[in-house]
């Protein structure tokens, strides 16, 4: 099919939102998967075995080990979900916004990544700080780490590097490590795109794609913290992405050819979640790229024909559409839940299955009012 022209620019009529401030559409069905995505997020985060694990629980009584561990555990791969739903969504906003990759507007571009991180990344920073000055455990930092390196790693998107030194992060620091890697990858990005002649640009995306595995088995198994958290890894994951929108520009397949690709998608990401021992024997350890696959599947169908809302998946795809608030204030609330819940039940873990709704629950209010409050303030 034929690519779309170029939108030419034009200056706003009154009372119009600027482009570079209006929101882009919402996709329902994107925003349901990056809605499971930071569900599995906050799950996996209160469900370790050292907070309030879901299989000791009655809960664990009933389910299945394989379900239970399925929900609990997922949340590494949840990131790479979002690593490569985030290539997608931004490099397809681009081409929106100028047309092509190759006309991407440099100050349009970060000023738009500057409006939507740096508000609600500064509260978020100023609150951990004074956590860790108070001493409160979990925001603390120890050992070779200080307030002020936490700190400085967080404003410059090295807190991978500062990780990888020092030893894991307080736990209350500790997410901003996949944040590092979307910010290294999206300052550099667009200057590849302008500079690049477009085949060697989709060229070095592919290779480094494909490169997912063998980047990350380049840590040794020892380092813990750096096989985990680099940089080169999550980066693959988000050119996935990034091909995967280049594909959507000149590619839109039939309804039949949507439906079977979600489906393939979706199972492949099932598959990766559920029995990821399985994927990991037969397709040698490749299961975080599966999950790329996958997800770019169902990102290309939802993109070529949006699913209609499902009032029994609204919540869901309303999840999704506050990933990013979700993602940067939950352990706050993963953290007060654990010590609230040991003051009350000590080390009882009989009844841990029924915290996990009352905090999503709280996860999601908090989220709301910092989308209303910080991080989407009107555009005037």
């Amino acid at each position: 099919m034929t690519t779309m022209p170029p939108v030419l620019p034009h200056a706003p009529s009154p009372g119009t939102t600027p482009a570079t401030l209006r929101p882009a559409p919402r996709n329902f069905g994107i925003d349901c998967l990056r809605g499971l995505a930071i569900l599995l997020v906050i799950v996996h985060h209160l469900a370790l075995p050292f907070r309030l694990p879901l299989g000791p629980s009655l809960l664990g009584d009933w389910l299945p080990k394989r379900l239970i561990d399925a929900i609990s555990f997922n949340g590494y791969e949840a990131v790479f979900i979002f690593f490569t739903v985030s290539g997608f969504l931004i490099a397809s906003r681009i081409i929106e916004r100028d047309g092509d990759l190759a006309r991407v507007d440099l100050r349009r571009f970060y000023l738009a990544r500057a409006r939507r991180i740096l508000p609600l990344l500064g509260l978020v920073l100023a609150v951990l700080t004074l956590l860790a000055w108070m001493g409160v455990p979990d925001f603390a930092p120890e050992g070779e780490q200080t307030t002020v390196g936490l700190l400085g790693s967080a404003l410059t998107f090295t807190f991978n590097w500062y990780e990888g030194r020092t030893g894991w992060a307080p736990a209350g620091w500790d997410v901003l490590w996949s944040l590092s890697i979307e910010e290294v990858f999206y300052l550099g990005f667009p200057m590849l795109c302008l500079w690049l002649p477009r085949r060697v640009l989709i060229g070095l995306l592919l290779a480094w794609a494909l490169c997912l595995v063998p980047l990350r088995n380049l840590v040794p198994v020892a380092d813990e913290v750096w096989r985990e958290k680099a940089y080169l890894p999550g980066m693959a994951a988000i050119a996935w992405g990034v091909l995967a929108a280049l594909l959507a520009q000149r590619w839109r397949p039939g309804a039949r050819q949507a439906r079977a690709m979600a489906w393939l998608g979706l199972t492949g990401i099932v598959l990766v979640l559920g029995w990821s021992d399985l994927v990991h024997r037969h397709l040698f350890k490749s299961g975080l790229v599966v999950l790329c696959l996958g997800t770019c599947a169902l990102l290309l169908a939802c993109h070529a024909h949006p699913p209609r809302a499902r009032h029994g998946l609204g919540w869901l795809a309303r999840m999704g559409s506050l990933s990013y608030e979700l993602y940067l204030s939950h352990m706050f609330l993963v953290l007060g839940t654990v010590a609230l819940y040991r003051a009350l039940l000590g080390e009882v873990q009989t009844w841990t299955f029924l915290v996990y709704l009352p905090l999503l629950l709280c996860c999601n209010l908090l989220a709301r009012l910092l989308e209303r409050l910080i991080a989407r303030p009107s555009p005037r």
